[in-house]
């Protein structure tokens, strides 16, 4: 009798996932449930659709079609309410019942609002799916100001489609400089001045107090902490993810407020449960310790693993070093691995459009951030996967042509 395999998210984790399994066990029956309304897309593509960049067509990376052609049965607009994990399935909001022998969550996150009045006005916009993408398009090309909230890798989307359609914005920091736990303000200031040679201009030590709203429920202004005023027809909020896991509660699944704790191997303390995706904690055997990271190649990635050890269990470990890519400027922007996270750190800047800074943990490259020139970024990685102690020449490190050969005598971990 064949295996039934049930994933719930049809991301990039869970498709790749279902693609593997396919793969792997022709003859076992396959189910992908999502409450989204259309197939898979590339998240990546949809902040160029909203700068104006890109028609809808390239975004679509899988049509139903491609489901039906490899027996995989996908359920769009389906909610999944509840799972039995003795029982083995899940129950959708209109009350079918999928049985599964192994069961996959790739149920990735929701966006975090702003704990603030009128934070749920017209014209407040997160950007997480397609249909965000649409309506933020929509907005953003029939407004004069905006206000963008949250300084990270998602914020500053916002200030691209913002610069791109000629809408004049205010980023609003809480700190002193946009991504701070990543960035030093010397490296930060690049991206200030490119925000500002599009007419975005960031505000440092700031944030939202509270939204002003017209006659008809319209965002028209947010107010700082400070009792500054900022005029907004449009507002863009970035400030992160809720992980969505409330469905796990009285299942016995590891999970906390974090994410899914599951193995190098995706699997939970279930072990006919496995997670992949934005959702998990996952045991990241370079770093040493449980991580999180939900860039798009780490998902992709995270669900071929996951579905592998459905299949066979240890047949492989999840040992990835993730980069996630900007190109909203005139100079390319790449951070990879975990650069907020580690014990120390190097950098250097180079010109007014290129500078690299390297975090490292027990003497050890955990991540990193390169502006302007990309090239050392393989010779990075490679570092790091090997586990390499580079501590005692953090200057060799950040040579502007830096190689691997440039390190006296590199020792990887046994």
């Amino acid at each position: 009798m064949s295996e039934s395999f049930v994933i719930i998210g049809d991301g990039v984790a869970g498709s790749s996932a279902a693609e593997t399994l396919r793969e792997n066990a022709p003859d076992a029956d396959i189910t992908v449930i999502t409450d989204e309304g259309e197939a898979l897309y590339n998240r990546i593509l949809i902040k160029e659709f909203a700068k104006g960049k890109l028609p809808e067509a390239p975004i679509s990376i899988h049509d139903e079609e491609w489901y039906e052609e490899r027996e995989i049965d996908l359920r769009l607009n389906t909610l999944v309410v509840d799972i039995d994990t003795d029982g083995h399935t899940v129950t959708s909001h209109e009350g079918d019942t999928y049985e599964y022998d192994k069961l996959l969550l790739a149920t990735g996150g929701t966006p975090t609002q702003l704990p603030v009045e009128n934070s749920d006005a017209d014209g407040i916009h997160h950007f997480w799916t397609f249909e965000d993408a649409r309506k933020i398009k929509e907005d953003v090309e029939q407004a004069d100001t905006g206000v963008i909230v949250g300084a990270g890798l998602l914020g500053i989307d916002f200030a691209a489609i913002c610069g791109a359609q000629d809408v004049e914005a205010h980023y609003l920091m809480r700190g002193n400089s946009w991504w701070r736990y990543a960035l030093s303000e010397e490296g930060a200031e690049i991206l200030h001045d490119a925000m500002r040679e599009r007419g975005v201009t960031p505000v440092f030590e700031s944030g939202v107090d509270h939204f002003e709203v017209d006659d008809d429920g319209h965002v028209e202004s947010a107010v700082d902490p400070n009792g500054e005023e900022f005029d907004a027809d449009f507002a863009g909020v970035a400030i992160g993810l809720n992980i969505n896991t409330e469905i796990l509660r009285g299942t016995g699944i590891e999970h906390d407020d974090g994410g899914i704790v599951v193995d190098e191997y995706m699997q939970t303390n279930l072990d006919d449960v496995y997670a992949a995706g934005d959702c998990t904690k996952f045991n990241d055997v370079i770093l040493g310790e449980q991580a999180q990271n939900g860039a798009w190649g780490s998902a992709k990635a995270q669900g071929e693993t996951a579905a592998k050890n459905m299949l066979d269990y240890g047949d492989e470990e999840f040992r990835w070093v993730s980069s996630y890519s900007i190109t909203h400027f005139d100079f390319p922007f790449l951070s990879f691995g975990h650069p907020t996270m580690g014990d120390d750190s190097v950098e250097r800047k180079y010109s007014d459009t290129e500078w690299r800074r390297l975090a490292l943990k027990d003497g050890r490259i955990v991540g990193g951030v390169l502006i302007g020139d990309l090239s050392p970024q393989s010779a990075y990685k490679q570092l790091m996967r090997e586990g390499t102690h580079v501590g005692d020449e953090k200057e060799a490190l950040v040579e502007k042509s830096f190689s691997v050969d440039d390190l006296e005598a590199p020792v990887a971990d046994d």
